[in-house]
């Protein structure tokens, strides 16, 4: 449920009084090509916040106070419908990396579920970073017909790169935090996108794609909660394990077993 509002840069500040900043909400976009090859993005040097890693499509927030709305109920996240989510999907995917939203059908997203994280960006700012993220995440699949292609225009200030990959290729690459590249360049990823690669992703969504896509198989209403990995520790708010140490041990031992 929505309590309020706030700033963006509010939202993602750490402190002694907010160790892992105030949660919000955030999407995240997987894009496919009709092959099943996902659309990876490389954020940009100028953000703020997790400058420079790779990740998924699109990850943004839904906005307060735009009309149409971008604010959902909980009978819309309990029906699945989120148009709320789904139109700021579409805003962004057309801010970030110039894809014309006309060019995307709403009715052909699938909601899948949400992610509860958080992470201090340690890694941009250093040990006692004031930045970091602290997201309920809504997952969005979207997947392009065979012959349907779209045109981007990635924003400078947003996206530095782009590639499409498919699973076997993303999953060599992603096994450590960092990986040295061809060209001597770093490769580094998301802590929310290594959390849903490792959880979800590989073992189950990816691995069937038309499954996930065409059934609700994998949809549930829950709030899936993890800590970010330890890298990721820290920040102004010295920050450590903490959504790992909520959860029911049932739940602890499933999420197992998904893992393996």
């Amino acid at each position: 449920m929505v309590i309020g509002n706030t700033s963006k840069k509010k939202a993602h500040i750490f402190s002694q009084l907010a160790p892992r900043g105030i949660l919000h909400r955030a999407f995240s976009v997987f894009l496919f090509d009709h092959e099943g090859k996902l659309l990876l993005q490389r954020r940009s040097d100028d953000k703020v916040t997790f400058r420079a890693v790779w990740t998924n499509t699109c990850c943004s927030h839904p906005l307060h106070g735009y009309n149409p709305t971008e604010v959902d109920t909980p009978d819309d996240v309990k029906s699945g419908s989120v148009m709320g989510v789904k139109r700021a999907a579409i805003r962004k995917l057309d801010q970030e990396l110039g894809i014309n939203p006309n060019k995307i059908d709403i009715s052909r997203f699938k909601f899948l579920t949400r992610l509860h994280y958080w992470a201090a960006d340690v890694v941009t700012h250093g040990p006692t970073s004031p930045w970091g993220e602290h997201e309920i995440d809504y997952i969005l699949f979207y997947q392009l017909k065979e012959g349907e292609k779209i045109e981007m225009e990635p924003n400078p200030e947003e996206v530095d790169d782009v590639k499409w990959v498919t699973r076997e290729q993303l999953l060599k690459q992603i096994d450590d935090f960092s990986l040295k590249e061809k060209n001597g360049s770093t490769l580094i990823w998301s802590p929310w996108f290594r959390i849903i690669v490792k959880r979800f992703l590989a073992p189950k969504w990816w691995k069937d794609l038309k499954r996930t896509l065409n059934t609700n198989d994998f949809v549930d209403g829950k709030i899936h909660r993890f800590d970010c990995s330890e890298e990721h520790f820290g920040g102004a708010g010295c920050a450590g394990a903490w959504l790992s140490l909520l959860k029911d041990p049932e739940d602890n031992k499933e999420e197992a077993k998904t893992a393996k």
